[in-house]
């Protein structure tokens, strides 16, 4: 195994593939991928004071605050499992987070993130999106154009008897909306990350393989 050390973020639009890519990423780097659910979840999990004061507002359904965020994602970052580095998913949204994630990494000593833009096209991310159906019992994830799954078929699990369906913020004006909440508040990161040099850019169209394919050497020659 390689010493060296891999801290990457990865932004893109819903529906560029930042999850699932993320995963692969991990597999393929041995370093954990650790998405702003996982990091809530875990100090909740955990008991921890931050993760208490996470889970009151998670309890109301309530957005929890960028500073409470940034606290508990400093106190992953900091685990012995991400002494070899991390794949980031979906932290940092904001501008205001990528500063504060900035500054816990000088404090822990780590060397420079690398940001990996997903790039896709707009239309692709509503067809995408659009044409996405979950099964209800299994929770898999299937889509019309690929598996040619309709709405209320049944999963093409083998082993599973669910319906399917589609969430209704996968539906193409919500999708639109999305994308327009993504501009204003996340897109600001490629300008900012892109001013520091520390950004690349790698197209996210075609399969995850190919995708995977591209994005592995972006890392290991910038990282």
């Amino acid at each position: 195994m390689s010493d060296r050390e891999y801290n990457v973020v990865l932004l893109g639009a819903p529906g560029a593939g930042k999850g699932t890519q993320a995963k692969m990423l991990s597999d393929q780097l041995a370093v954990p991928h650790i998405s702003t659910g996982d990091i809530l979840r875990g100090a909740v999990a955990e008991g921890t004071e931050l993760g208490a004061k996470a889970k009151g507002y998670m309890d109301r359904g309530e957005l929890v605050p960028d500073d409470l965020v940034i606290a508990i994602a400093g106190e992953r970052l900091a685990q012995d499992d991400c002494a070899r580095g991390f794949v980031l998913d979906g932290f940092p949204r904001t501008v205001p987070q990528a500063e504060a994630l900035g500054r816990a990494m000088d404090e822990l000593g780590r060397e420079p993130l690398l940001v990996v833009n997903l790039a896709v096209e707009e239309d692709e991310i509503v067809r995408r999106l659009s044409g996405r159906r979950l099964c209800r019992d299994c929770d898999g994830i299937f889509h019309i154009d690929d598996e040619g799954v309709t709405d209320g078929g049944p999963c093409p699990d083998p082993d599973c008897e669910g319906e399917l369906y589609q969430r209704s913020d996968d539906r193409p004006e919500a999708i639109r909306e999305r994308l327009a909440v993504y501009r204003e508040q996340t897109e600001p990161l490629i300008d900012y990350y892109s001013k520091r040099g520390v950004l690349v850019d790698v197209p996210g169209e075609g399969s995850p393989d190919e995708i995977a394919e591209r994005l592995l050497p972006a890392v290991r020659d910038r990282s």
